[in-house]
């Protein structure tokens, strides 16, 4: 700043010594010199005005740092909150897909429990085998005598579960494989010349019989067997040879069987 005054005070003095004492020079010097402070004046003001806007400036910058780094600050704390809130989400779809696979292993589960519980039942059906039957379905009166072994069918079914029994062919067959036990009662009048007897067969072979013989009153004939059957055998009984039976509305004669177990 005093450079530049001491450079205007220069130049009024190369224009006093070149000018002329005219009489208004006096005017002229001072108004001259006015004007160099008025300039003087004015380079002052925008000196300080630059200044004021440096500091404004730096003030500015130094609140847009700040603001800055606030902004910053806040970005890293919604980058974690998000970081976070993403894991959490992760940690819910984990969930939900562990959830989705116990709920359909628990529908497996269950299907393989009614599945078994079906088996169980279907098994339970074919394990419950038992009948029993007398000989005739109404009436009464003798059947025989013949003079050959002559299959009995025993019409009046008492039970039949399983349906292992067929009373219009007298044969029980065997639904699976198993123990099964047998017995039968053969009721007739005594005769001097003819008893009251049948035989139990498998597949035609012959297993046990039962037989009485008596002049008068009444005669029985019993007998029973266990055997291991196969799937589809086949057991029924024969009235004896020369043999009179009896039955009625009171069923004395009868054949009866069951499954004891599976084999």
């Amino acid at each position: 700043m005093e450079t530049l005054m001491l450079f205007h005070a220069l130049l009024l003095l190369c224009g006093l010594s070149t000018a002329q004492l005219e009489p208004d020079s006096n005017s002229k010097i001072i108004s001259h010199v006015r004007q160099i402070r008025s300039q003087v004046g004015d380079t002052e003001n925008l000196t300080n005005n630059q200044q004021t806007c440096k500091q404004g400036i730096n003030t500015l910058l130094r609140e847009m740092s700040a603001s800055l780094a606030g902004l910053k600050v806040d970005m890293e704390y919604v980058k974690k909150d998000n970081e976070a809130k993403t894991k959490e989400l992760d940690l819910i779809k984990q969930q939900y897909q562990a959830q989705a696979e116990e709920l359909i292993s628990v529908k497996v589960n269950a299907n393989n429990v009614e599945n078994k519980v079906e088996n169980l039942r279907r098994e339970g059906e074919v394990n419950r085998v038992a009948f029993s039957a007398s000989l005739m379905d109404s009436g009464g009166g003798d059947v025989g005598p013949f003079n050959a072994q002559t299959n009995l069918v025993f019409k009046h079914v008492i039970a039949n579960i399983g349906n292992a029994y067929n009373p219009n062919t007298g044969f029980f067959i065997a639904p699976v494989r198993g123990v099964y036990h047998f017995e039968f009662f053969i009721y007739g009048h005594g005769h001097a010349s003819h008893g009251s007897g049948a035989a139990l067969f498998k597949n035609g072979e012959h297993i046990v019989i039962g037989y009485g013989h008596q002049a008068s009153l009444g005669v029985n004939g019993c007998n029973s067997a266990t055997l291991l059957l196969e799937v589809g055998d086949v057991v029924f009984l024969r009235q004896w040879e020369n043999s009179r039976i009896h039955d009625s509305q009171n069923h004395h004669t009868t054949f009866s069987g069951h499954l004891l177990f599976t084999m």
